[in-house]
């Protein structure tokens, strides 16, 4: 742990998934941390010495109160669209540089095509590989994650307000609202016998460990900039190498059944890793610029994730342990074991 004064460090969304990580990260760096969120909660893993500060950020004057005189950098999990992107913006002379996540899901293809357009036949979005960070993007707007996080983008590019924004992959590792994992370690506790994955299980969607997209905070802490950066993991594993993965670590084995390509009935074959096409990162500007190598790859991380998630699960039903999940589901229920069996039966 580096014991130096860094400066004050101030964190918007402390408490998720990425901000436990960034704020323990940024204090065992030697920075004074204030660790905001709407409850004001603390994490057991947090070093002594954080400050856990209650907050809504769009509470009227609420983060002009809370930055004080200013500080030294701000870390913003959870900013959002224009609106955050002004709230930041009119807060320029109290922030000396900030820190704020992205997304590559507004990235599009050369056709137009996007994670906005994927579910229309024949638009699945088709990306270089590597994706680097000057590939086009969907047009900002407000109708869209993408188009959100692109009008965030450009507001704050635009500001003079140095920004590091980080263009996190399919993010993974303990505290998530909707834990990607969970969809091969729930059929590992049911016991299925098998895997039945969509386009071959090849497909290969960018992931990052929360270590890792700390280890990114905390470099661009120390190095201010305005830029875009991708975040990702060292390695991209396929569907079909993550179910294996992850069995590994439950200790059990399954049969593998493999699509090519969509999914042959309903939802029967696809996961929260399914696009037709992979998306792989360039990683290498944030390698050039920020000095990043990253702390932890994905097998080496997924025992860590996996314990917390059946822990999660030991004494309630997923529903109620993961809600975002359901929510995003909707009425699709990714463990309907009835459809994956009349659809085997019917294969013979």
């Amino acid at each position: 742990m580096d014991t130096g004064d860094k400066g004050t460090a101030f964190v918007v969304g402390a408490t998720g998934q990425i901000g436990r990580a960034a704020v323990r990260a940024l204090a065992e760096d030697g920075w004074r941390v204030r660790a905001a969120s709407r409850g004001g909660g603390t994490d057991p893993d947090w070093p002594d010495g954080v400050e856990a500060v209650a907050l809504d950020r769009d509470a009227d004057g609420a983060l002009a109160t809370a930055l004080g005189d200013g500080v030294d950098v701000l870390v913003d999990m959870v900013a959002f669209g224009r609106d955050h992107a002004r709230q930041l913006t009119a807060l320029k002379d109290r922030i000396g540089s900030a820190v704020v996540i992205s997304t590559g899901a507004l990235y599009e293809d050369d056709q137009g095509h996007s994670f906005d357009t994927q579910d229309e036949p024949g638009k699945q979005p088709r990306y270089p590989v590597p994706l680097p960070e000057t590939h086009r993007t969907v047009a900002p707007g407000d109708s869209t994650y993408g188009s959100r996080k692109v009008l965030l983008e450009r507001e704050l590019l635009a500001s003079g307000l140095s920004t590091t924004l980080l263009r996190a992959g399919a993010v993974h590792g303990p505290h998530s609202r909707f834990p990607r994992e969970f969809y091969f370690v729930q059929r590992a506790l049911d016991r299925r016998p098998v895997r039945v994955l969509a386009y071959g299980g090849r497909n290969r969607f960018h992931p990052v460990h929360v270590s890792n997209l700390a280890e990114m905070i905390r470099l661009a802490a120390l190095r201010p900039g305005a830029r875009v950066l991708n975040a990702g993991d060292p390695e991209v594993p396929t569907v079909a190498g993550i179910s294996a993965a992850i069995d590994k670590v439950m200790g059990v084995r399954s049969e593998l059944v493999t699509v090519e390509g969509p999914a042959p009935v309903g939802t029967v074959g696809l996961t929260p890793w399914s696009l037709e096409h992979p998306m792989v990162y360039d990683m290498s500007a944030a390698e050039r610029e920020l000095g990043y190598r990253a702390v932890t790859g994905y097998e080496q991380s997924l025992p860590g994730t996996v314990a917390w998630l059946v822990d999660q699960v030991r004494e309630r039903d997923w529903r109620e342990a993961f809600p975002r999940m359901v929510e995003l589901y909707g009425a699709v229920d990714p463990f309907d074991y009835a459809a994956e069996d009349a659809w085997l039966a019917g294969r013979g």
